[in-house]
């Protein structure tokens, strides 16, 4: 049996872009302390391994019907912190941008959260790649975009050796003798690359975990690269189980041929579960959803600029082969019409009828308002009784596709409770997750050794070099970036 590590990928107001709008939803930023609260006591009942808080560096209108979780949310290390306090074992994960951060001062704010939590702090690391967000921070996007992951690549090296300023026993202490520090052990950084510079050593004590677990996500060869040599997890979104497999030994394989202990990156999928007391329930869930996106359609005279331009009939039509942008967004799907659609088009048809329940054939037929949304709202999303749900993780640890899962929820707090409260008691039945914490750090929670500290350990840990080459693997700098 697989033991499968399960974290939350909080988003206040929900993470599916109508969440906010269901009956009973928290919708108002303003009020996410409470939420976080309440999230982080329910996660921790659980047993939940971390909660995980992405960040994006701009906000604009725009995101208010792409992603309204985007517009206003609380700093990631904020968040953490703020939770470190009223928690006492889940592990906390942070995003910062390596292309906008300052090292010294992103080492010495996680060193001080990972010692105030007691070890449970964890760090996401992501690279710019959004014009406002250069903007916002007085960079050149395009010049920023080119060398991202060089930067990446030094940014890591430099967090490490600032963490490791301090060995565990520099600190002396003897109050009889006078000696509060073994000036032997208190290290420099000292590094000169590329686009970084910095002296050290850090201010701060060593991290009670010595370096805080790294975590990357991205699809580009060269984000795959990196998270292989440099992160402890990494975080992939996949389209089914055999991609997920092809994907998780591809990682393995770059991580084994970087040097390191493969074993050592765990492979994590973003999953979007709607929890129904029964699959019908769930489907109802999912389909009232779907009926809450707003698509262009709903506006007579046109949608505002800023509105997604894949979410409307016309893109729809594309897709389908049929030309269907004349028609009501509530015009309902028949066999009729199914019949003329290409391939790709009926495949839609079948995801929402899984999702909803939705049947062309049946009483209650899908519209095309719920083919726009399954073909422009990317969600890995799982539908169904918290036994459906459990039974697919389930699958995908036994057959090697994952370590385990972020979970996302649709609707707060409904929706992350039902998961916690339903499906995590149901993998706990089965041994496929623990009922208490095995330890006490995130390391620990995570099956990850304390690292060795790199000013002492043969070699001094040198800077990788920055990989280029064949375009599969190490060479391609990612054009585009989610966000987490």
């Amino acid at each position: 049996m697989t033991r499968l590590i399960i974290g939350a990928m909080v988003r206040a107001i929900g993470a599916y872009p109508s969440g906010w709008r269901y009956p009973g939803a928290h919708r108002d930023p303003r009020g996410d302390a409470a939420v976080l609260r309440r999230t982080a006591e329910v996660a921790e009942q659980a047993r939940l391994d971390y909660l995980f808080f992405g960040d994006w560096l701009a906000t604009g209108h725009d995101l208010e019907f792409r992603d309204p979780y985007l517009v206003a949310r609380i700093d990631p290390l904020s968040a953490v912190t703020y939770l470190a306090g009223v928690t006492e074992r889940i592990g906390l994960i942070a995003t910062a941008n390596t292309s906008y951060s300052d090292p010294f001062t992103l080492a010495r704010a996680t060193a001080s959260v990972d010692l105030l939590s007691g070890g449970r702090a964890g760090l996401n690391l992501v690279t710019g790649a959004e014009p406002r967000a250069a903007g916002n921070h007085g960079r050149d996007f395009h010049a920023a975009n080119e060398t991202r992951y060089d930067r990446a690549v030094e940014f890591e090296h430099v967090l490490r050796r600032l963490w490791d300023s301090f060995e565990d026993d520099a600190i002396v202490a003897d109050a009889a003798a006078g000696v509060f520090i073994d000036p032997t052990k208190l290290h420099a950084t000292d590094f000169n690359g590329q686009h970084l510079s910095v002296t050290g050593p850090l201010n701060v004590a060593r991290p009670v975990q010595g370096h805080l677990p790294i975590v990357h996500a991205g699809t580009s060869p060269r984000s795959r690269l990196f998270a292989a040599q440099n992160a402890d997890l990494a975080l992939v979104a996949v389209s089914d189980l055999d991609h997920a497999v092809q994907v998780r030994e591809e990682l393995r394989a770059l991580a084994f041929e970087s040097g390191r202990d493969d074993r050592t990156l765990k492979v994590i999928a973003p999953v979007l579960p709607i929890v129904g007391e029964t699959r019908e329930h769930a489907q109802s869930i999912a389909d009232e959803l779907s009926e809450l996106v707003q698509i262009a359609e709903d506006w007579p005279d046109g949608p505002p600029a800023a509105f997604p331009a894949n979410r409307s009939l016309a893109q729809l039509s594309t897709l389908l082969g049929v030309d269907v942008s004349g028609l009501s967004p509530d015009r309902a799907v028949t066999p009729a019409i199914v019949a003329e659609f290409s391939a790709p088009g009926q495949e839609l048809v079948e995801i929402v009828a899984e999702r909803t329940g939705r049947n062309p054939s049946g009483e209650r037929p899908p519209t095309l308002r719920h083919l726009v949304v399954a073909a422009s709202v990317n969600a890995s999303m799982i539908v169904g009784t918290a036994e459906d749900i459990a039974t697919e993780f389930e699958a995908w640890g036994d057959a090697g596709a994952v370590d385990g899962f972020n979970v996302l929820s649709a609707i707060q707090p409904t929706q992350f409770e039902a998961f916690a409260l339903g499906v995590v008691p149901e993998l706990q039945r089965r041994g496929a997750f623990p009922t208490e914490y095995e330890g006490e750090t995130l390391r620990d929670h995570l099956g990850l050794a304390r690292p060795e500290n790199v000013h002492v350990t043969p070699g001094d840990a040198p800077l990788p070099p920055v990989s280029r080459g064949d375009g599969r693997r190490r060479g391609v700098v990612e054009t585009g970036a989610g966000h987490p």
